[in-house]
Formats: structure tokens, sequence, C-alpha cells
């Protein structure tokens, strides 16, 4: 956890469901999940609500009325995110009227997980909870909040800092990946993913150099599980629903690629490995106004193995 967000740590006698204890007891990291389950916190202490007012993006987390899972990109001016309260926060306007999540959001209440992350300090805040849509955007009630460390999070510094911006950029769907769709994914050094159980929705994130993700096929993907905080929260909850949703962002141009499927985690071998199952797509071009710097590596990036 980044020790200068600092969360209100009052908290669920047992912070993880059966999913993630499950996979916690498999790797043998019981103990150390204990310990650091005492950071997922119910309020938002001041810190952690002025970290949320600088952000210019928020990923979201949740599923569309098909049960199908996304992660959506919002941008903004920063303070388009704001802690209203210990427990709640306002998020102006909301995704793109095309986006998959933006008839369930409109329609709400709805489970939702989100991650807040900011290349240019290397800094995440993760907040679980209901959201409903307000007369600014969307309102969200926070029920789990948490930052996690820097670990595999690439430094990006912004250009195009106010967040604004028409979208009118081409949109595409489909159920396989195109080759320059395939391009994109295995040139990636970050995406989201969104997972969820009957216990809530969970936003993370995943990073790596170049290559870490792999394309085998038009419509799968894997990537190798690097060492985290042992919490194994999207482990968990693929133990128990597999259905996920993965964005992937072009820092540069701001187009993204959202992808819902299955994912399943391979034990075998050494190690851990996600595989996951394309069965939908959304490609919007120029979905993002922000336009952000080459990446500075993270030195925890490990070197790539193939063949996973």
């Amino acid at each position: 956890m980044s020790p200068d967000l600092d969360l209100d740590l009052k908290q669920d006698p047992e912070p993880y469901h059966r999913g993630s204890l499950a996979v916690q007891s498999r790797v043998g990291v019981r103990d150390q999940a204990a310990h650091v389950g005492r950071s997922i916190g119910q309020g938002i202490k001041p810190v952690a609500a002025a970290f949320l007012g600088l952000q210019p993006m928020l990923v979201l987390g949740a599923a569309d009325a098909a049960g199908r899972t996304w992660a959506s990109l919002l941008t903004g001016a920063p303070g388009f995110v704001r802690a209203t309260g210990a427990h709640s926060v306002s998020v102006a306007g909301g995704v793109h009227q095309s986006d998959p999540l933006a008839d369930a959001l409109a329609a709400g209440p709805l489970p939702v997980g989100t991650i807040a992350l900011d290349p240019r300090t290397r800094r995440r805040m993760r907040m679980g909870g209901t959201v409903r849509p307000s007369a600014r955007g969307l309102a969200i009630e926070a029920e789990r909040v948490f930052a996690n460390c820097p670990k595999y999070l690439q430094k990006r510094e912004l250009y195009a800092p106010d967040g604004g911006g028409d979208r009118t950029g081409a949109l595409r769907r489909g159920g396989r990946l195109t080759p320059d769709q395939e391009e994109f994914v295995r040139a990636a050094d970050t995406f989201f993913i969104a997972t969820r159980t009957p216990e809530g929705v969970d936003a993370s994130h995943r990073g790596g150099n170049p290559g870490f993700v792999q394309v085998t096929s038009p419509t799968t993907l894997s990537w190798q599980d690097y060492p985290g905080n042992a919490m194994f929260l999207t482990l968990g909850n693929l133990e128990t629903d597999p259905r996920a949703g993965l964005l992937f962002l072009d820092w540069s141009s701001g187009t993204t690629l959202q992808l819902t499927g299955t994912a399943r985690t391979d034990y075998s071998g050494s190690g851990r490995t996600v595989r996951f199952t394309v069965e939908q797509f959304v490609e919007t071009e120029g979905a993002s106004p922000l336009r952000w710097s080459a990446p500075e590596y993270s030195p925890a990036n490990p070197p790539l193995k193939q063949g996973v």
C-alpha cells in the first residue's frame, strides 16, 4: 500500500471472500494477505480525497444488462472526480453514450469497482461500492477503499491535461480481434481488468514490459500474473466468476480497446498464467482526450518469458 494515501482503516472482520482466500491458501500467502488486508478501509480520508481531486482519469468496472463485465475509461479536468464525504464520490459527466456500460450506468444502482491511477507519480487508489446516476453525472457510495504499491506502473507525463474535448473517432465492434488490434495488445505495457463476484466488483491494473500480454489467437490472450500485494482480489474473483473485462489504452492517441469475455488461471508449471477468451470488443478512436508521454518503465517489470 502507498503510505501517503491515508485511508480509514475501519474494516470488516474478514476483508476477503472465499475465492481470494482459496488462492491465498494455494499460493501460501494467507498470513501475508491477512496483514495487507488491514489496508482495506471503508472511508476516504482527506489526503486520499485530495489525490482523487487531482486525477484527470478514472477507470470503472461493472456489468452490462446482459451480465457481461467491462472496464471503461472516464476523463475530465482535475476535480471531475471528487470525494463529497467519507463514503461518497461524485464524478462529473460519465462514459460516452457508445460505451458498453452507458445504459447500465444510466439505469443504476449498480455494483462498481474503480481505480484512479496517476502515471505521473506512480500512485493508484482502488475503490468498490455502488454507483448511481446523479445530476452531476455519477455518484459512488464507497464500501472498500485502498491504495497499492507502485509495482509495474510505468511513469508518464501528461501533455493534454484538461481532459476535455469531443470524442468523434471511429467506433468498431466485433468478436474477433483484427490484426491491428492484436499488435495493439502485444505492444501494451499497461491494461486494466474488471472482475466481479456477488460480494462486489473490482477494477485493477496490470503492467509490464511491452509483450507481457501475448495474443495466441484472435480470441485468446494470456499474461503472467506477477507477484503483487498477496491479496489476490482479481484472481480470487475469477475463482468464483470467470467473467472479466479488459481495457487497453493508446496513451499517445487516446484510442481505447475494451474486451469482455472470460478468464481462467493456469497454475501449472512455474508461476501463474491468466488466459482470457474474447467474446466481444469495442474499439473507440480518440476515446480519451488525454495525451501522455512515452513511458519510463517500472524497475519492477520482470524480463519477458515466452510461450506462456
